[in-house]
């Protein structure tokens, strides 16, 4: 298995806590699109992948989880792309363009353990070319089919 070309991916994991981040550090130009669904979506600027929208790049996305609370993992990305002068030109500086989307891990683990914005930071770091395999980054506390209970997820 091998990411695409420019594409690296990093990972914050809280094995105890059963939750983490993940960040996907895209080449610079890269555009994306998507659609949200859920009954409850946690995300932050998903509205700029609207291709009517005036910026038209993307350089990272967050995934991470602690519902809500994991979008802070957002703001370290952005700050640390910032700092390294990555983003959408503006006349008073760079704004780096970071999606973020979160799941609701809370009742998996540790709910008082959340990714923040250190952690997203931390993800970033550790990004690399080579893919991780396993429960790790937003990936940790994953489930699906709570729709019956937990029992069945």
């Amino acid at each position: 298995m091998r990411l695409v070309d420019g594409v690296t991916v990093g990972h914050w994991t809280d094995p105890e806590a059963r939750t983490g981040c993940t960040v996907v550090r895209l080449p610079e130009g890269a555009t994306a699109s998507g659609e949200i669904r859920g009954g409850s979506p946690a995300s932050r600027e998903f509205e700029l992948l609207d291709p009517v929208r005036r910026v038209g790049r993307l350089d990272a996305v967050v995934l991470s989880g602690g519902s809500a609370f994991g979008l802070a993992a957002g703001s370290g990305v952005a700050d640390a792309l910032g700092e390294a002068g990555i983003g959408f030109e503006t006349p008073h500086g760079v704004v780096p363009i970071v999606v973020g989307m979160s799941l609701y891990d809370l009742g998996v683990g540790d709910a008082s353990v959340r990714p923040n914005a250190e952690h997203g930071r931390l993800a970033l770091s550790a990004a690399t070319a080579e893919p991780a395999v396993g429960r790790v980054g937003a990936g940790t506390g994953a489930t699906v089919g709570k729709w019956r209970g937990p029992g069945h997820a």
